[in-house]
């Protein structure tokens, strides 16, 4: 193990002769001051009144230490004095600059606290022994911040949770020139319209949840930032998992993840990890470097201080430094941009699932509508700029026709489902789902580009069963061009994406796929029930490049990933993306007919940017982008591992 705990931990615990302390003692933050370690921490004490309110209030004690072990001289160092922190003081990190302290803090306004009475406060030391100045610092929901203990590019700058007690949370970078905007709460209403710009993408998985830990700790390859991350946070299937993890943040540009260590440099184990005031917590909160050694200082169980310890050379060569962060869809910002028309029967109850291609600078959404009684036709949407519909038609363009497409009695779904759309030589072929409410099998059809821009609908091809018999398939795709003089079709038999080659289009003579090969689950916690192909593969240099999505077997959530296989043998994986790079996160994503989903089912490529169309929730329609480049980048460096080579 990396990190070893202090054999006399827990450092700090509650002292039963102070009332105010008495109750617990934790998450204490530590810096150097003289020839001293100062550690403050958060403290609560016996049961009191406060407006005729019954709490045990929270105060930020302050210890102090010749070796950083062993902590004495315990007293209040500061108390609610404000309105805006009247029932409680919570969680302090301190950072030295300029030769003044500043103590960031979570302060509570009521209790018991609506989300709007939690944000962040600072008091202002100049030598640690009393404080000088107070101010409310965030006008929005906010924890854990902390500033970094130099200036960067010339501006000072701090690190925050943001939404933490309002999810979805992020932890995002500010900066600003002159300390006073550290509390002008005109600035923090600014900069909350643009928190999108600030964010740091930590979280791996969007159940998850994190927190800023310590204060970013300098060294000469990167701020060193240490944070709590919360597997399974927003899940109700499985029991949280707190650890300790770390990241490596550009030194001129600390919104750049450069290195991370994959996995907990810490979790619950001991006595006093497990049981306390909330069992199970590690909370990093502190960090003190030198003599070659990384010392930090954590929350356990909301009840102790304790203290674990590293070798700094051997931690810093434990970062991963080529594919180090994670990369996300960027989501329209007006999104859903479809939604059910309640005045039409067939697609009242959600449009979703769309195939998408552009045919003369104009973007097609071929998408999924379902009626009330669960039958699904295939609708259209034009777009001019791929963001905005511009034309949406009343009336199915590809209704219900076949047998194996009719439902098959009354109260059962049925229909086309799920439309993926690949265009070669002029002729849209189509792969969807043929469903008569009892077997899902592959289907496939096709239309001229000619037919499809005349809106000529009855000259789409009579459709053909291409699954095999009485085997549930769905998710079909077809590869743009042949290879190796075969056409290439991707499918879903659970769990896997199954592999088929085939001589022509026709399936004359009642020809089925064959299942040549497949592509099986990674064993992950975000895809590891099933998987299945998205969108049609996009050709690069690089190789095929193929959006899935993965279901958890946690939480039951569909996510999306990218995998990038060889361009002349499709059965050979280069790479897979590690972490999802789509997730349900809005409302309207998490909440529909089918909840926590996110289904992309078409892109369009416009120059090195991807758009993605996908269904959110089985009801509407939304959209995506990502760098080509980005994508193609993260992909290559996700090949293999390398380590940061330090000092």
């Amino acid at each position: 193990m990396l990190f070893q705990r202090y054999l006399n931990n827990p450092i700090l615990s509650p002292n039963n002769k102070n009332d105010w302390e008495n109750f617990a003692t934790f998450n204490g933050s530590v810096v150097k001051h003289e020839n001293k370690y100062i550690l403050l921490y958060r403290a609560m004490g016996k049961e009191q009144e406060i407006d005729t309110k019954r709490l045990r209030l929270s105060t930020i004690g302050r210890a102090e230490s010749f070796d950083g072990y062993k902590f004495n001289n315990r007293r209040i160092f500061i108390n609610p004095s404000q309105e805006w922190e009247k029932f409680g003081c919570e969680d302090p990190r301190v950072t030295k600059i300029n030769d003044r302290y500043f103590i960031f803090y979570t302060a509570l306004a009521n209790y018991p606290p609506n989300y709007t009475d939690i944000r962040v406060g600072v008091a202002i030391s100049n030598d640690l022994e009393k404080i000088d100045q107070k101010y409310l610092v965030t006008p929005f929901n906010a924890k854990a911040m902390a500033m970094f203990p130099e200036k960067i590019n010339n501006l000072y700058t701090v690190i925050l949770t943001v939404n933490t007690d309002n999810p979805p949370s992020y932890v995002a970078i500010a900066q600003f020139d002159k300390i006073e905007t550290l509390w002008d709460l005109n600035y923090w209403q600014e900069w909350y319209k643009d928190l999108d710009r600030y964010i740091i993408s930590l979280k791996r998985v969007n159940s998850d949840g994190v927190e800023v830990g310590a204060p970013p700790l300098k060294t000469n390859s990167g701020w060193v930032l240490f944070y709590s991350y919360i597997k399974h946070y927003f899940s109700s299937r499985i029991k949280r998992e707190f650890r300790i993890e770390s990241v490596l943040l550009d030194l001129n540009n600390p919104q750049k993840i450069v290195g991370r260590i994959h996995g907990p440099l810490l979790d619950p184990q001991e006595i006093y990890e497990k049981t306390g005031v909330v069992s199970d917590v590690v909370l990093p909160s502190g960090v003190i470097a030198e003599n070659n050694k990384v010392k930090v200082y954590y929350g356990a169980s909301d009840t102790t201080c304790a203290l674990v310890e590293a070798d700094l050379t051997e931690f810093m060569r434990s970062f991963e430094v080529n594919s180090p962060g994670t990369i996300k869809c960027k989501k329209f910002p007006d999104n859903p941009i479809l939604s059910p028309k309640p005045e039409y029967d067939w697609e009242t109850k959600g449009v979703f699932n769309p195939a998408a291609f552009e045919i003369k600078g104009k973007t097609y959404l071929v998408y999924r509508a379902t009626s009330k009684d669960n039958i699904s036709n295939l609708g259209l949407a034009v777009s001019n700029n791929g963001i905005i519909i511009d034309e949406r038609l009343n009336k199915p363009i590809y209704p219900v026709r076949t047998k194996f497409e009719k439902s098959a009695g009354v109260g059962k779904p049925g229909g086309c489902e799920d439309p993926r759309i690949t265009i070669i030589d002029d002729i849209l072929y189509m792969l969807y789902t043929a469903y008569d409410g009892i077997l899902p099998r592959l289907a496939i059809t096709s239309i001229s580009i000619t037919d499809f821009l005349k809106r000529n609908w009855n000259n789409w091809k009579m459709p053909k069963i291409i699954s095999p018999p009485n085997i549930a398939d769905k998710d079909g795709v077809l590869f743009p061009k042949k290879i190796n003089n075969k056409y290439v079709i991707f499918h879903r038999i659970e769990p896997n994406i199954c592999i088929d080659y085939v001589e022509d289009l026709n399936f004359d003579n009642l020809e089925y796929l064959k299942i040549t090969s497949i592509i099986t689950p990674h064993n992950r916690t975000w895809d590891e029930a099933k998987i299945g192909i998205s969108t049609p593969p996009l050709e690069t240099k690089e190789g095929w490049i193929i959006f899935y999505h993965g279901i958890s077997k946690i939480d039951g959530h569909y996510r999306v990933g990218t995998i990038l296989l060889n361009l002349n043998d499709v059965t050979k994986v280069i790479s897979w993306t590690p972490y999802p790079i789509l997730e349900a996160e809005t409302l309207f994503e998490k909440r529909g007919v089918v909840n926590n989903v996110v289904f992309p089912c078409g892109y369009v490529l416009k120059n090195n940017t991807i758009f993605l169309y996908y269904g959110g929730a089985d009801k509407v329609i939304c959209g995506a982008t990502v760098s080509l480049s980005g994508l193609i980048e993260y992909l290559l460096n996700s090949r293999s591992t390398k380590y940061l080579d330090y000092p």
